[in-house]
C-alpha cells in the first residue's frame, strides 16, 4: 500500500517531535539562566559599592580577582579529573554573564 502525503507528514512530524525530545534543551535553558544570574551579580556588584564612591576601585579589583581565579580553575593546563565538567561549565556561564553585565554598565555610564 502506498503512503499518502498525510501519512508521510504525520511520520515526519512524529520523527521531529522525537528528535526534539532527545536534544539537550535543558542544557540550553540552564546556560541562559546562569548567564542571567551572572548579569544580575554584575549589576549588584557594580551598583552597591558605587553608592559611596570610594569603593569603586576596591570592588573592581575584587571582581577581576574572582574572575581570574574562576578562569584559572576553568582553563588549567592539565584538567583535573575530579572536577565535574558540568559544574565548570555552569561557573563559566556565570562568568560570561558577569562580563556581559559589566560591559552593559560601562555603556550606560558612557552615554
Amino acid at each position: 500500500m502506498n503512503k499518502t502525503k498525510l501519512a508521510q507528514w504525520v511520520q515526519c512530524f512524529i520523527y521531529r517531535i522525537s528528535n526534539t525530545c532527545n536534544t539537550k534543551i535543558n542544557t540550553l535553558s540552564l546556560s541562559i539562566l546562569y548567564m542571567l544570574l551572572g548579569f544580575f551579580i554584575s549589576n549588584a556588584l557594580s551598583t552597591i559599592p558605587g553608592q559611596t564612591g570610594d569603593w569603586g576601585i576596591i570592588a573592581a579589583a575584587i571582581i577581576v580577582t574572582v574572575y581570574e581565579r574562576i578562569s584559572q580553575y576553568t582553563y588549567p593546563l592539565d584538567f583535573k579529573k575530579g572536577v565535574s565538567q558540568v559544574f565548570v561549565n555552569r561557573i563559566n556561564y556565570i562568568k560570561i554573564g558577569i562580563l556581559y553585565g559589566l560591559f552593559v554598565d560601562a555603556f550606560k555610564l558612557g552615554s
